[in-house]
């Protein structure tokens, strides 16, 4: 599982288009968008987190990707 920290995600257009960036690069991907704490946790990922991180910020959203939970 991976998280991310996307600060500027604000409605459901916003997480509508950081799922389907996350998509792009995971197609077989579980995107989960909670648009209060600002995370975005993919489950199911092959990629580091810094690669999903990066896909969402080229999708114009700003993302730190968050170390693994314990």
């Amino acid at each position: 599982m991976v998280r991310v920290k996307v600060d500027k995600m604000g409605c459901g257009g916003c997480a509508r288009a950081v799922t389907e960036a996350v998509q792009a690069i995971e197609p077989g991907a579980r995107v989960q968008v909670d648009l209060g704490t600002k995370l975005v946790t993919v489950s199911g990922a092959a990629g580091p987190a810094g690669r999903i991180a990066h896909a969402i910020a080229e999708a114009g959203y700003p993302a730190e990707p968050l170390p693994a939970a314990a």
